[in-house]
């Protein structure tokens, strides 16, 4: 396999990434700036994740992304949702999903990362996707990818498709693996909100710090920020 990887430096996308070069070869890494409030917190990690993956890194800007996007994600002026541990996998998980929606997202991402695939000879471009978060944000299901691959067999001439290797695991699963795999998980960034260290209260934070308390290890990234 010859691909590009969407490498938002989040748990999930280093670990396909890294499991992508393992079994193949990544040509190029992408990673999207759409005005997220981590955003340079993300490129910066991303950067050294590609480094210590020996993999090329690119960063595309979308500010157009960022002007219609009105959710906390993006919107400085919207507070952030914040979940106890035992709401994660209740409905109020699809109320905090939309509240950090960004429209067609995945959907801009992928087209992007097809045209790079396209050109650069590539048979894939790699995704984190995975099960846990599939279940409130319906552009990470297998439903999706399926959708996705089949327009792209019109789209690109070479048929590049969506390498999801994570798409039936949980967080938990995600986190074995990547400790398993040697994924550079100390350079993985998940929080919501960019400052010099993790908030350890959203949502993608709480989902993190359980799948490692999970399978009792310490997060790779907590321990070299010494938190």
């Amino acid at each position: 396999m010859r691909a590009v990887a969407l490498l938002s430096s989040g748990m999930d996308s280093v670990v396909a990434t890294t499991l992508a070069a393992r079994e193949g070869e990544v040509v190029l890494a992408l990673t999207f700036d759409y005005g997220q409030r981590a955003a340079a917190r993300e490129r910066e990690y991303a950067a050294r994740v590609c480094e210590a993956l020996k993999i090329e890194h690119r960063v595309i800007e979308l500010p157009w992304l960022e002007e219609i996007t009105s959710t906390a994600l993006v919107a400085e002026g919207e507070a952030l949702p914040e979940l106890s541990r035992e709401e994660l996998d209740s409905s109020r998980a699809q109320e905090s999903a939309r509240r950090v929606w960004v429209p067609n997202r995945n959907g801009v991402f992928v087209n992007i990362g097809a045209s790079f695939a396209e050109a650069l000879s590539c048979d894939a471009i790699v995704v984190g996707f995975d099960a846990e978060e599939a279940a409130t944000f319906p552009d990470n299901s297998r439903g999706y990818v399926d959708a996705a691959n089949a327009a792209l067999g019109y789209s690109t001439l070479s048929k590049v498709r969506i390498y999801a290797p994570l798409i039936e695991k949980s967080k938990e699963e995600i986190a074995r693996l990547g400790l398993e795999i040697g994924a550079p998980l100390e350079w993985s960034w998940s929080c919501y909100r960019g400052e010099a260290k993790p908030c350890l209260r959203c949502e993608s934070c709480l989902r993190r710090a359980r799948a490692f308390e999970s399978i009792a290890e310490k997060d790779p990234l907590l321990e070299r920020l010494g938190l």
